[in-house]
């Protein structure tokens, strides 16, 4: 069978990834910044940071099935105008409870990146779909980390409000592009919306692998999401610095990234179960050198690369795992997957700011090792039964 996916629209996939996805981010090293700006606590601000995951978290679960129903180009027309609405409110926003309720509608609209990564594996032969899956992802985290260091630099020097504004104009273009190249795909599905949200159940209850690759995906991005909400206060505290340097980070996390690629293709040559393994391996030990490096930028650098590629290798292995079964319901079962995923990331952001309000680094740190503790416990324990 011949790769239906070419390189320019796999490109062009993981591209848009990284740009929609993006908009999830803006906001971490912008934390302190909005806190003085509309004068509210650390721990108040963290809202917007959680509100914008947890938007994001019920998007996939109400949006992205929608995927195996009707046609991607008409999601992408609707999602995209709600999508640009909200961030020009965000920008204009003048309290932290509307500032939260737009964060909440970027976030619930952020979800067309779980819409790509399904295309990107339906439109790839067995052979391909590792590698179609591990670029996808990367341009992905790509744009999650970029978007820390953009947000950071653009927020130093514009005010943290000119990040919102040009993301939506940066929306507006990207939408434009993409109505103009991506294919139309009908999917299969012809029963009613509830019926088709009642079959999320269905695959949960019924693959035990999809349970344990959310349950892994879920706590792996609970950790990560604990470091980057937390460590633009690390960094004013420890460091006096501002919002450019805590974004600047993500150029390391960036580093990290770029293993996605590899991590996808050896989803085709290395055991499943091994990769889980040293991707949980990586996180623990980022979270040691994090522990003992709340004063060393060196050490928080090489932390950040270690976490971004730990935290990768555990998710792309997961996609590749649910995305192999059920190929009928590819959107269906990575909705189940992400919305674990995000829930995590919501769990993990809230757990955070919570070690630090009562703990500082050290809170923060603990948490991320029980979190990526229990992944190589339940990896251990479960072993190649979970792929």
């Amino acid at each position: 069978m011949p790769n239906k996916l070419p390189n320019s629209l796999l490109y062009l996939l993981s591209i848009s990834a990284g740009l929609v996805v993006a908009n999830l981010y803006y906001n971490q090293p912008l934390l302190h910044d909005i806190a003085s700006s509309l004068n509210v606590t650390d721990s108040q601000v963290s809202n917007v940071a959680l509100s914008t995951q947890i938007g994001y978290a019920l998007g996939l679960l109400f949006i992205i099935p929608l995927g195996d129903k009707i046609s991607n180009m008409k999601i992408v027309k609707i999602d995209f105008l709600i999508l640009i609405v909200s961030l020009l409110g965000a920008a204009l926003s003048q309290s932290i409870f509307l500032l939260i309720v737009t964060s909440f509608l970027i976030g619930f609209t952020s979800t067309l990146p779980q819409l790509f990564v399904p295309m990107a594996a339906h439109l790839s032969d067995d052979e391909g779909r590792g590698r179609a899956i591990g670029i996808v992802m990367s341009g992905l985290l790509i744009g999650i980390l970029g978007s820390r260091v953009l947000s950071g630099l653009v927020g130093e020097y514009f005010g943290w409000r000119s990040v919102f504004f040009s993301a939506a104009g940066l929306m507006t273009l990207l939408f434009f592009l993409l109505n103009a190249k991506l294919p139309l795909i009908q999917p299969k599905f012809g029963e009613s919306y509830a019926k088709l949200m009642k079959s999320l159940w269905f695959y949960f209850k019924t693959e035990p692998t999809l349970r344990l690759a959310t349950l892994r995906g879920a706590l792996a991005f609970g950790s990560l999401s604990a470091f980057w909400t937390t460590l633009v206060f690390l960094m004013q505290d420890s460091f006096g610095y501002g919002s450019a340097v805590a974004g600047g980070f993500g150029l390391f996390g960036i580093a990290g990234a770029l293993g996605a690629t590899v991590v996808g293709k050896m989803n085709n040559r290395v055991e499943k179960s091994k990769l889980i393994i040293l991707g949980a391996v990586l996180i623990i030990l980022s979270w040691i050198i994090f522990l003992v490096s709340s004063h060393s930028v060196i050490g928080l650098i090489i932390g950040v690369i270690l976490i971004d590629l730990g935290v990768q290798s555990v998710h792309i292995t997961n996609q590749n795992i649910v995305f192999s079964r059920n190929t009928e319901a590819r959107n269906r079962v990575n909705t189940i997957y992400m919305v674990g995923f995000f829930i995590g990331g919501a769990i993990g952001t809230s757990l955070g700011s919570l070690a630090w309000n009562y703990y500082s680094w050290t809170g923060v740190s603990v948490v991320g090792l029980v979190f990526s503790g229990i992944i190589l416990i339940v990896q251990l324990l479960t072993g190649k039964r979970t792929v």
